[in-house]
């Protein structure tokens, strides 16, 4: 459809064009989580697991160090999604122990019971202008099983993040999915 403009409507014209650039800019933004219908019941099975603040723990940190090892990743995570931020509780190969939820993989992660595979960020228009892809760590490769409190509610990822794109074969998932059971019986034991 082609819009023809009259000679002598150049401020409609004007709106019209702003509006539409600003549609634009709104669509081609990051999408941020969506904020689950559980929401509510899903923080208070967090909160219950007594987790969130706490100093390492090698029980986690030696799930992280197995990933990292065998899907050969630089960074490896155990991230609790709270209300406004996702919270590490095991972190190998990044420094920083939280991030808004608003820009977090994971917070989209606990949205299934499916893992998150996101094989190239660049490339998905969820992420691709997301600060954690567009700057550091520099997201390429994602891949986020959820782990669950011991009610049932997806409070966290076990997840991993490349610097490159990549894949992970049927087997990767399925040692994906035995080390985040592991990562859920070790919070079964927090609670």
């Amino acid at each position: 459809m082609t819009l023809r403009w009259l000679p002598f409507d150049p401020v409609a014209r004007s709106f019209f064009e702003e509006d539409m650039q600003t549609r634009t800019c709104l669509e081609d933004r990051m999408q941020e989580p969506r904020i689950p219908i559980e929401e509510k019941q899903r923080l208070l099975a967090l909160h219950r697991l007594n987790l969130l603040d706490t100093p390492p723990e090698e029980r986690f940190d030696r799930l992280t160090r197995i990933a990292r090892q065998y899907f050969k990743v630089p960074i490896v995570l155990v991230s609790l999604v709270d209300a406004d931020r996702q919270w590490f509780k095991s972190a190998q190969g990044l420094s920083v122990c939280e991030t808004g939820r608003n820009v977090s993989f994971c917070g989209h992660a606990i949205l299934s019971e499916e893992p998150l595979m996101v094989p190239n960020a660049l490339q998905d228009p969820r992420f691709d202008d997301n600060p954690l892809v567009t700057g550091p760590p520099n997201i390429r490769f994602y891949a986020g099983r959820p782990v669950h409190a011991p009610t049932g509610e997806r409070v966290g990822t076990l997840c991993l993040i490349d610097v490159r794109p990549r894949d992970l074969s049927r087997l990767d998932l399925q040692v994906l999915a035995d080390l985040a059971g592991a990562v859920e019986s070790e919070m079964a034991r927090s609670g």
